[in-house]
């Protein structure tokens, strides 16, 4: 295998000219995005109803097509998946994502053409790791495996020609036979549907397998490498797989994360963001000290970003490339080789350059604390956690947070739930130096806070290890892509949460 890696190296330099191709003419590629994705649904169901053969234009097509959210879409997926095509896209449509979002009750089934896994997911994938051997070309990389650690859904049935499963699973087992030579664990543990199982499983098969990469969330990450030092009984996982260089991590933000990873992996690894979902790869970071992921335009997605005071609009707009700013928040609307049509995906980004583009997730369109005019993002609040962490010496497993409203005898606040590898000395000053880096990072918040006019103190209460994990268990939301949501406008969650704490 160390023969490999020279050569997978040079392979990966000459794609990168085509890489270096579309990250200079970022806006082009997005028009002949566009125009490719008009031409081949145009005789579809979709295409018909708005007139695709005559729209010829970015403006004409935005004229023609009105933003879509799940619901909206909905009726024609469901067609599908009973087995009628040429609905939404051109060609057969067999594979559906199975995405719950965080912790809705709802699930969504996005659609998985061929094309979208050829030409996005695997495409997304392989110009992550030219990227990855651009930055660092002596890598041996490939010399060894790849843990990937996904989700829990098996494959189900819906009929003779159609599946569905979480996107892990669709792209497990649609990836092509020399991808098993190069990922572990076997497909039969990686599909299996039962989380602790899983986690077992996945220790006890891997321990012995020469890993040099991970890819995941990282709270089940975590939990994971926890298990196999458990079982190990070694140190840091180091010691585990020496070999270990690089670890690809996605869903939630990195930063509240990375001082536990170095203390349980043990020495100086690569750590790259990717932004992929269930619609799509959507950036990824091309270096590890880049700020930000490089926007992925040349991938069968069209984007446009709509300003989120727009959301909620009776028509909304929406900007291209040419006319985005750094630091201010978009909510992403797509339009893909899988079939959804100016769909509002639901997260908010920032670019952080724009020569060239590169973004990060700042958070949810759902996912925020506005209550009091705050406008409080989780890209605020995780780095306020961090620098609190940095401050008293805590580390934090995860957190949520939600509004406490006005009451008779008392102003507004925020109540924080907040799960801790290592508890603070002083809960008091944790919560302290959260308020203070908040008012630091965000002005509307330092303005609601100032005198406790509008805002109190926030309210934070520390859990035990493990409630999390249990509340998402007692939902049937454990493993793979779920999550706690970060920030929520009311207290739904929280309450939720709350109320599950007195019974156990």
């Amino acid at each position: 295998m160390k023969l490999l890696s020279p050569a997978i190296s040079r392979l990966a330099r000459f794609r990168q000219w085509g890489i270096e191709q579309w990250v200079l003419n970022p806006v082009a590629v997005q028009r002949e995005t566009l125009q490719h994705l008009v031409t081949s649904a145009q005789y579809t169901e979709f295409g018909r109803k708005y007139n695709f053969s005559k729209l010829f234009s970015v403006k004409e097509f935005k004229q023609a097509i009105p933003i879509h959210e799940y619901d909206d879409i909905k009726p024609y997926i469901e067609r599908i998946m009973r087995g009628e095509q040429n609905i939404l896209w051109n060609t057969p449509v067999n594979w559906f994502a199975k995405s719950s979002g965080t912790t809705s009750d709802k699930s969504k089934f996005i659609p998985v053409s061929e094309e979208s896994l050829q030409d996005c997911h695997y495409k997304g994938a392989k110009d992550m790791l030219t990227m990855y051997y651009n930055f660092n070309p002596d890598s041996d990389l490939l010399t060894g495996k790849g843990l990937v650690i996904g989700g829990s859904h098996t494959i189900n049935q819906i009929n003779a020609d159609a599946h569905y499963g979480d996107l892990s699973a669709v792209l497990l087992q649609n990836s092509p036979f020399w991808g098993h030579w190069i990922r572990t664990p076997d497909l039969s543990i990686a599909l299996l549907d039962e989380w602790e199982d899983k986690i077992e499983r996945l220790a006890k098969s891997t321990i012995n397998e020469n890993v040099t990469s991970i890819s995941g969330v990282p709270t089940w990450t975590m939990i994971l490498i926890k298990h196999i030092l458990e079982i190990t009984a070694k140190n840091t996982l180091a010691d585990v797989w020496p070999s270990l260089e690089l670890y690809i991590h996605g869903g939630v933000s990195f930063t509240p994360y990375r001082e536990q990873f170095n203390k349980l992996i043990g020495k100086e690894i690569n750590y790259l963001d990717i932004y992929n979902a269930s619609e799509g790869v959507f950036a990824g970071q091309a270096h590890p000290d880049d700020y930000g992921m490089m926007l992925f335009v040349d991938h069968g997605i069209f984007m446009e970003f709509m300003p989120v005071e727009e959301y909620g609009k009776p028509n909304p707009q929406t900007i291209g490339l040419n006319d985005v700013q750094t630091d201010k928040n978009y909510a992403l609307v797509i339009s893909t080789n899988g079939g959804l049509w100016r769909y509002l995906l639901g997260d908010t980004i920032q670019f952080t350059t724009l020569h060239p583009f590169r973004i990060k997730v700042s958070g949810r369109l759902k996912h925020f604390i506005n209550a009091f005019g705050e406008e409080v993002i989780v890209d605020n609040t995780d780095k306020a956690i961090a620098i609190a962490c940095e401050k008293t010496g805590a580390i934090v497993n995860d957190y949520t947070a939600a509004p406490v409203y006005f009451s008779n005898n008392s102003n507004g606040a925020h109540e924080w739930l907040i799960e801790f590898e290592k508890e603070p000395a002083y809960l008091n000053h944790f919560t302290y130096e959260l308020d203070t880096a908040l008012k630091n990072i965000n002005s509307d918040y330092e303005a609601k806070r100032h005198k406790d006019i509008a805002l109190r103190m926030p309210v934070v209460k520390a859990l035990q290890q493990g409630v999390f994990t249990d509340w998402l268990r007692s939902k049937g939301k454990l493993g793979g892509q779920h999550k706690v949501p970060r920030l929520s406008n009311d207290r739904k969650y929280i309450d939720e949460i709350n109320s599950f704490l007195h019974k156990i």
